[in-house]
């Protein structure tokens, strides 16, 4: 299976769980929960299309990965609720992962069209944290994106490591997979935050 596959599969299951958690916290009811998953899980990569070139309608095709988050989002909704307690940590584990699988496999697409870097780092951007920023919008939270957390700055990162060249090979790319992956994990862990500037009140 390609690369490319493999990543959209993982970003596809970590963003449907991912959705999903934040809707229970929500205390959406099923249909919302679903609704959020799948936007969360398909919103990046619709995104993406419209701004290089192909046609939204690229995402009806993927029906092998509407039914993986399909099937993932009933997983989460099926949970014990004592191991739902633990939303939050799993949630933004799940969220992670599917940045990072999302901004590699955005990157790819741009590359393989022949985009500039300029492009391949907006499609790492948008592909992995599009989801997320639709997801919070419609749970009524501000994006993480947008906010001093550390979380697009490692889609734009792994944006410019692929259109520089220096991830091509599989075994390259999933170095870069774990290593995304363990920088999110440790940003929120750790509280690292972009420097923010507040207006003061008079």
């Amino acid at each position: 299976m390609m690369t490319w596959e493999v990543l959209s599969m993982i970003g596809t299951v970590a963003f449907a769980i991912s959705g999903a958690f934040i809707a229970m916290e929500e205390e959406y009811d099923i249909f919302g929960v679903y609704i959020l998953g799948i936007v969360t899980a398909f919103g990046g990569g619709a995104i993406r299309n419209l701004l290089i070139g192909l046609p939204v309608s690229a995402l009806w095709e993927q029906g092998m990965f509407f039914n993986l988050a399909l099937m993932s989002i009933t997983i989460v909704f099926l949970f014990p609720g004592n191991l739902l307690k633990h939303w939050q940590r799993w949630g933004n584990f799940f969220d992670a992962i599917g940045l990072a699988a999302f901004a590699i496999q955005g990157a790819i697409y741009a590359t393989n069209m022949g985009h500039p870097i300029s492009a391949v780092i907006v499609a790492a951007v948008l592909t992995g944290s599009g989801g997320g920023i639709i997801r919070d919008l419609l749970a009524g939270r501000k994006p993480l994106v947008l906010k001093a957390e550390i979380y697009a700055v490692w889609a734009v990162l792994a944006g410019l490591v692929i259109g520089l060249g220096m991830a091509n090979k599989a075994v390259e790319l999933y170095g870069l997979f774990a290593v995304i992956t363990a920088l999110r994990v440790m940003s929120y862990t750790y509280k690292w935050h972009l420097p923010v500037r507040k207006l003061g009140v008079h």
